[in-house]
């Protein structure tokens, strides 16, 4: 098919082509082109639509209907975009969504759970998190807190916690559960496998850890390491219910953006890990003028790419969200073939695109055009259908 002629008028002043005028047509030229170009594998991207200058409008990743349902409430009565985030990730450390957000679930290698979350006003470009908080169940308020009561941007472990209580929050609190004991005390009888370490000893129990070429064990030979090298095969692998991240974005009734992240981290993760969750463009991005973007999936990957950012940066240069979610997966798809992820863009329309790798995702939306939440599903493919 043809591609459409645009005529480009030349300055009155200079009788030469005007900067923004070319940069307009290359915007165009380059959002067009990258299906075309075969850029991209089969692996990513699934959109929808809302219309346009819709607000308010609350898109959050996995079917986390209640959640929605929360922030929508609070966007709906007046609430702003902040606000709203914080309502609707609160819902969801309630409901302890899929075991992955909240108290309860995903215990680290001492069974212990610990609290990752985060908050960012896409207008005054504010961030507030918290990681590896103990004692204290309310992530997204203690990010909050943080955001609106310190200058400082992200508050770790035990701190995080005493700061937290100390702000009014209720903790000490024990956030594991029998369930998340059970999974905890079930993984220990397997010799604490498969685990997040590798090139250690012993390779096949709960340790103590050290490094393969540990001084103190001379008897080591290049065999016997490179047979504890293979065992890595071993490794954890996230998947949905091992390892999952609600993130969230709104748009309030004055068109103000807001994301917010909670999480409760991997499932027998190394105690002291920070996945992506408390970090600002990786989880989660907002920038009021642009858009915002919501991520899950490897935190341990995803965060050295900050794939957040990348979507909403290019948006900002003139990508639809859909190839903007497609370009930030592969991305970190051409480094990390195996890696697991998926992100969500949504611009300051109401447009939003699903990306994903490695696994099948879904998003949650709700808009003033839609009765109720509605639930977008993204095959490692082009395709997208409603639930």
């Amino acid at each position: 098919m043809a591609a459409k002629a645009y005529f480009i008028p030349a300055s009155p002043l200079t009788n030469t082509t005007p900067l923004f005028n070319i940069i307009f047509l290359l915007s165009l030229l380059n959002s067009a082109s990258f299906d075309a170009m075969g850029l991209f594998c089969d692996q990513v991207v699934g959109h929808g639509t809302v219309e346009l200058e819709q607000y308010p409008l609350v898109v959050s990743t996995w079917p986390f209907v209640e959640a929605v349902r929360a922030a929508w409430r609070a966007v709906d009565a007046g609430s702003s975009a902040v606000d709203s985030v914080v309502e609707g990730c609160s819902a969801c450390e309630e409901l302890r969504c899929d075991g992955t957000v909240g108290p309860g679930g995903s215990p680290d290698e001492n069974g212990e759970t610990t609290i990752d979350a985060l908050v960012m006003d896409g207008v005054t470009m504010e961030v507030g998190a918290v990681a590896a908080m103990r004692y204290v169940k309310d992530g997204i308020k203690a990010a909050r807190l943080v955001m609106q009561h310190t200058e400082h941007t992200l508050l770790v472990g035990e701190k995080a916690s005493e700061f937290a209580i100390s702000m009014g929050l209720p903790g000490p609190t024990n956030l594991s559960s029998p369930e998340s004991t059970k999974k905890w005390v079930k993984w220990k009888y397997s010799h604490c496998q498969p685990n997040f370490r590798k090139n250690v000893l012993p390779a096949n129990s709960c340790g103590p850890y050290h490094p393969t070429n540990y001084l103190g064990h001379p008897e080591e030979t290049c065999s016997t390491t490179g047979q504890i090298l293979t065992s890595n095969s071993g490794l954890l692998r996230v998947g949905h219910h091992s390892h999952d991240t609600i993130s969230m974005a709104v748009i309030d009734r004055l068109g103000h953006l807001a994301v917010g992240t909670s999480t409760n981290g991997a499932t027998f993760k190394i105690p002291g890990r920070v996945g992506d969750g408390p970090i600002a463009g990786s989880s989660a991005y907002a920038v009021d003028e642009v858009g915002a973007c919501c991520a899950t999936g490897d935190g341990d990957i995803m965060m050295r790419f900050l794939p957040c950012y990348q979507v909403v940066e290019s948006m900002r240069l003139g990508m639809e969200p859909k190839h903007a979610a497609k370009d930030a997966m592969a991305r970190i798809a051409r480094r990390f073939p195996n890696f697991v992820g998926a992100v969500v863009a949504l611009n300051r329309k109401g447009e939003h695109a699903g990306a994903c790798h490695g696994w099948t995702f879904k998003y949650s939306v709700r808009s003033p055009t839609m009765k109720d939440v509605e639930v977008f599903t993204v095959l490692p493919s082009e395709r997208l259908f409603k639930k």
